[in-house]
């Protein structure tokens, strides 16, 4: 298919490989080259940890599967909001881009920034000053490449996912082949950690795998949507689990279970018994190039939930226009930016991920079980269709759930917190229809 408008203004100019990438770039940021020593810590074992990395990876899979579904069924840009808004109606969708927004997308785009700005300074030897303009100068570099066209940002977004993809090949080869450790250990029980319980393991590798929802708000710009989308979503899964096991494997083999407890910084660890000093500068520019994509991908998705928002009224009637030209959401996507920005000069960001981090699984849940409703009232023929359904829909929604509750119980002042914040939308969308009644 060529690169034609779609009935809302978007050019499809996304082919299959660009959008696999934009998954694999949605899931993988910083999070697997730290959060697997924060696993350990709650895991006795080698073998526990790894089948909790592999389990959420075929859980991730499922989800990605419905949503393919969902996809095929509606093409269009805004992802979970449009699925939200016609299953459960214009409040439900706007819970979400309200959440998205203030929340989901902003925090976890500026928390991510800020990881950037952290492996760019010790990357070149920048003192801690140079913190905040390298993170603002990062969210601008991101906004401004994609205001000329998603062409071009996915061009340079596949180069990102590309880079990252590599260094985790090198993380890879160097903890199972050059650290030096034995392979003996990469099972093998830790004594000296007992455990804290499967759910409370488990969040940490639900959250490094989250954001496989992101295509589906580009779904407007993938050219033949209904076959291009579930080969995307699946292909690009299936490297993100293929990617996360293995660089687990390989920090075992080369700590063990212990030292990978004992690690703040698992990736630079095993790169600095490589290479020393000059490995844990390669690893930290993997990380830095790494957290970048991932800010591109929560931005430009982001902004096409608000684009379509503002077309239903739900947001300025200004935010839904398209650039001439580009065809991009310029002003949605600037909102999104100034948005992130604030929260990370403030640093108001990591307050704002506490209180609301189970809201993206749960944004996921909700989501997928919209395909129920889907099932029952929508009749249009689609190319791809959820194998094993209802059964493998309702085994990911009932999971989710467990994490919810479990986090809601861990954490109860955070996820009661993160509930205010959401049902604070209610009120609001209730003065804005009032206000802004078409």
């Amino acid at each position: 298919m060529s690169s034609s408008p779609t009935p809302s203004g978007y050019l499809r100019s996304l082919r299959p490989w660009d959008a696999a990438l934009i998954v694999v770039g949605g899931i993988i940021g910083g999070g697997i080259f730290l959060t697997p020593g924060i696993v350990a810590q709650r895991t006795n074992s080698g073998l526990t940890l790894l089948l909790l990395w592999v389990g959420a990876g075929l859980l991730t899979l499922i989800g990605a599967l419905c949503y393919a579904e969902l996809g095929a069924r509606r093409p269009h840009a805004g992802g979970s909001y449009v699925y939200l808004r016609e299953a459960f109606g214009p409040l439900a969708g706007f819970l979400f881009g309200w959440t998205m927004l203030l929340v989901i997308y902003s925090g976890s785009t500026a928390f991510v920034a800020k990881i950037f700005a952290g492996y760019a300074s010790t990357l070149f030897g920048l003192s801690s000053a140079w913190a905040m303009p390298l993170t603002v100068g990062a969210l601008v570099f991101v906004a401004g490449m994609n205001l000329f066209g998603l062409r071009l940002g996915a061009r340079i977004q596949n180069l990102f996912a590309l880079l990252k993809l590599l260094a985790v090949a090198v993380l890879v080869v160097c903890g199972l082949f050059l650290a030096g450790a034995g392979h003996a250990q990469i099972l093998a029980v830790d004594p000296a950690h007992h455990g804290t319980g499967f759910m409370s393991a488990a969040l940490p590798v639900l959250f490094a795998y989250s954001g496989f929802t992101y295509l589906n708000n580009l779904a407007g710009e993938v050219r033949d949507p209904q076959r291009t989308l579930p080969r995307a979503l699946t292909l690009g899964m299936l490297l993100v689990i293929a990617a996360y096991v293995l660089v687990n494997v390989a920090y075992l083999a080369a700590l063990g279970h212990a030292g990978l407890a004992a690690s703040q910084a698992p990736a630079a660890d095993v790169m600095q018994m490589v290479f020393g000093s000059f490995g844990a500068r390669l690893i930290a520019l993997g990380v830095a190039i790494s957290a970048l994509g991932f800010c591109n991908i929560t931005l430009v998705a982001g902004a096409r939930v608000l684009q379509v928002m503002g077309e239903d009224g739900l947001f300025f009637r200004s935010v839904a226009r398209l650039h001439p030209r580009y065809k991009t959401p310029n002003i949605a996507l600037l909102i999104l930016i100034g948005w992130s920005i604030l929260l990370a000069v403030t640093g108001s960001y990591s307050q704002l991920l506490d209180y609301a981090t189970f809201g993206d699984w749960l944004a996921c849940a909700v989501g997928v079980a919209t395909l129920f409703w889907y099932r029952r009232h929508d009749d249009a023929t689609i190319r791809f269709r959820v194998p094993g359904y209802p059964l493998l829909p309702l085994v990911f929604v009932a999971v989710i759930a467990c994490v919810v509750f479990a986090t809601m119980r861990d954490n109860p002042v955070n996820a009661g917190i993160g509930l205010i914040i959401i049902a604070a939308g209610v009120p609001v969308y209730f003065i804005w229809r009032h206000l802004f009644r078409p």
